[in-house]
């Protein structure tokens, strides 16, 4: 009986689709079982509903507040997405974290495209499923926010260039549809990501002239009509939102800019080595593979696959960790590189050293995963989330000890394989856990108890906005809608005296009583909601009145 010959399911286009699904199961779970998250997500996803309800595509904003992080290009992907999928009157914040499950499947895919070229189809698939099974983009394909897209379309861009430059190096000629992929996917990232794709690209293409001593091959990537196109494609956004914020943007973004605020003092430098620290956890379940893609990237770095994904990588990753501020996400443009080197090691044989370390790194990995499975669980976790944490952490700790015993025995490949599969697995039964941790949910358990009791303005027997004191997470206003009224004690008894709905925290029960009497009202009590408000560690407990059904009518009395 003949073996299947499994390197004819991942050749050519193959790969990269594959890799592209495998990334797409990873994300899902996350996209589908995780309520929306404060602060950043509800931030985005509130703007890009407030976005479809003005029309207005140029001047993002979160209530009345402008947005500068960056420029709206994931806004814009998410307005298609909820267009399509319903509008944003259901506040399903499942629609709008679709861009950036397809910005992990076009990283995943774009890894799988460039490493194929490179390295050959089966070191293809390998980078591809390595970059899909990682935990952090794994993660960020189920928040909607720019990360996993911006990802994406650097990654794509970054794949074209690295042939380019290969084909440079070795006197070849270069088509230019790859360099038409390079400038298209490099525009696009600026449009979501503002200045991080020409940071990563230029200090790529630094870090190789240096490493090269020639810059001839620099005039040969189509500067003369990939700027003009460049400009095309950014350049009307640009133009209208000068215009139309009068210049404020661009000083709002460059204020949001952790870098400029840290050369002009308003911003601590982060603690250097914090990403490596973490990467474990972030990397996992692919940890046990990166000290021979290290390995692979001193020791053939004159290979020129090697030397790019080497520039692409250390230089970014170095200036991200002396640089202000430390989320994580910000190394995420750089796992590619990761891929690349990984996937190229495990097509040769390594040494004793490699192997000890990954082995290491796998069990660290998975201690850091359980750690922190464990710490969830017996802060806000119920009977519900536990049901859900056996299996996350059985299956990180089946990723960790099986890849790691197969590491420490030579088996590299199998021990990648062993450790995608159930570190896949294990994610997806992570967002499970995340999913049943109620105390943290706050948000959503107001907007279920006011829909419950009809009094949520989308029931229609209630006029809205509702009033809501002492808690002002943006997930709120993403789940209540865009005209919540954040308030205190008097304005949620105003509310009640206009026929709204209200939420009232505990600290500002006071203030509401005696409000009310001089409005002469008497509300009647919806339910009560407690939890912990995550993004500053406090404890909340919100008491939720309506008025009397007689006294409420469609417009509200003023």
């Amino acid at each position: 009986m003949n073996r299947p010959d499994l390197d004819q399911w991942i050749a050519g286009w193959r790969g990269p689709i594959l890799a592209a699904l495998l990334a797409v199961l990873a994300g899902l779970p996350g996209l589908l079982l995780a309520p929306v998250l404060d602060r950043e997500e509800a931030r985005v996803a509130q703007g890009t509903a407030q976005m479809i309800e003005s029309g207005d595509l140029v001047d993002i904003r979160f209530q009345d507040e402008r947005r500068y992080r960056e420029p709206p290009g994931a806004n814009w992907m998410q307005a298609v997405a909820v267009q399509a999928t319903g509008g944003p009157e259901a506040r399903d914040i499942r629609a709008y974290r679709l861009p950036s499950l397809l910005g992990a499947a076009l990283a995943a895919a774009a890894c799988a495209w460039a490493a194929g070229a490179l390295f050959g189809s089966r070191a293809g698939f390998l980078a591809g499923a390595l970059m899909a099974s990682t935990f952090l983009l794994s993660s960020e394909a189920g928040i909607a926010k720019t990360d996993a897209l911006l990802c994406g379309l650097i990654t794509l861009a970054m794949a074209a260039l690295g042939q380019i430059y290969v084909r440079l190096r070795d006197e070849r000629r270069v088509g230019r549809r790859l360099k038409l992929i390079f400038w298209s996917a490099a525009a696009a990232a600026i449009l979501v990501g503002g200045l991080t794709a020409p940071f990563i690209i230029g200090l790529t293409l630094l870090t190789l002239c240096v490493a090269d001593r020639r810059v001839a091959w620099l005039g040969r990537l189509g500067w003369g009509w990939g700027l003009p196109l460049t400009a095309l494609i950014v350049g009307p956004w640009a133009i209208a939102v000068t215009i139309g914020t009068d210049g404020g943007f661009w000083r709002g973004y460059l204020a949001e800019n952790p870098l400029w605020a840290a050369l002009n003092g308003r911003e601590d430098w982060g603690l250097p080595g914090a990403y490596l620290l973490s990467a474990p956890l972030m990397l996992f379940p692919v940890i046990l593979i990166l000290p021979a893609a290290l390995v692979a990237a001193w020791t053939r770095r004159h290979e020129p696959p090697i030397r790019f994904a080497a520039a692409w990588l250390i230089p970014a990753w170095v200036a991200l960790e002396i640089g202000p501020g430390s989320q994580w996400h910000e190394v995420l443009p750089l796992f590619g590189a990761i891929a690349w080197l990984a996937s190229a090691a495990l097509q040769r044989p390594m040494g004793r050293i490699p192997y000890l370390a990954g082995t290491a790194l796998a069990v660290v990995g998975g201690v850091f995963v359980t750690i922190a499975t464990l710490y969830a669980l017996s802060e806000f976790g119920g009977e519900s989330a536990h049901v859900w944490a056996t299996p996350t952490i059985g299956l990180t700790l089946a990723a960790a000890g099986i890849g790691g015993f197969l590491m420490f025995h030579r088996l590299a490949i199998p021990a990648v394989a062993a450790s995608i599969v159930l570190g896949v697995l294990a994610h997806g039964a992570l967002a499970g856990v995340a999913r049943n941790l109620q105390p943290l949910w706050v948000s959503n358990h107001i907007a279920d108890e006011l829909l419950d009791a009809g009094a949520h303005p989308v029931a229609g027997r209630l006029p809205g906005p509702v009033a809501v004191t002492g808690y002002s997470q943006p997930s709120i206003v993403f789940l209540l809608g865009s005209e919540t009224e954040l308030t205190d004690g008097q304005g949620a008894a105003r509310a009640i005296a206009q026929n709204r709905p209200a939420a009232v925290e505990q600290a500002d029960e006071a203030d509401f009583r005696a409000a009310l009497a001089s409005f002469g009202e008497s509300p009647v009590t919806i339910g009560e909601v407690t939890g912990i408000n995550y993004s500053n560690g406090d404890r909340v407990t919100l008491t939720l009145y309506r008025p009397e059904w007689p006294g409420a009518t469609p417009g509200g009395r003023p």
